[in-house]
């Protein structure tokens, strides 16, 4: 077992802001798939999206999801990965004001329908995040170092994670 953790949530939820806390307060690595792909592509999100629709950035996504090769680290994929079932499968097995904070979200590289919504996609993503989520913390408005406490609790106790 690699004893990965992955981060699931909507775009700017603070996935990779918690992840590398919680990677730092672990002594695990952080991976940023968004970067990822991006390196791996050479391109930006929103240049995969522009060139191949978001289904092609959806496949995409999920091919190199698929195939990460990480141990111990925490994970903090885009927020789209939840439509990629391949991807969501292969991160599982690892470890048995928004609309201000977001701007543009096409220009962040977010897989979004032509005409839909900030809340269309939040109303769309949220039943597959609660599907896919073994623990789910509510960030509320608090800061990210007591989100991280919070996370850290719940997994020494519901999974027996143990930090270094």
């Amino acid at each position: 077992m690699k004893s990965n953790i992955t981060l699931i949530g909507m775009p700017a939820s603070g996935k990779s802001t918690i992840g590398v806390l919680l990677a730092k307060r672990l002594g695990y690595s952080f991976v940023d798939v968004d970067i990822v792909i991006q390196e791996e592509t050479g391109k930006l999100l929103k240049e995969i999206i522009e060139e191949q629709g978001t289904e092609g950035f959806l496949k995409v996504e999920e091919e190199i999801n698929s195939q990460l090769d990480v141990a111990r680290s925490v994970i903090a994929p885009g927020g789209s990965v939840i439509y990629g079932p391949a991807a969501m499968v292969y991160l599982k097995l690892d470890y048995s004001e928004l609309e201000q904070r977001l701007g543009d979200l096409k220009d962040r590289g977010v897989a979004l329908k032509n005409g839909m919504t900030l809340m269309d996609l939040y109303q769309e993503r949220v039943p597959l995040y609660e599907k896919y989520a073994d623990i789910t913390v509510d960030e509320g408005h608090r800061g990210p170092g007591p989100v991280v406490d919070e996370l850290r609790a719940l997994m020494e106790q519901r999974i027996g994670l143990q930090a270094r």
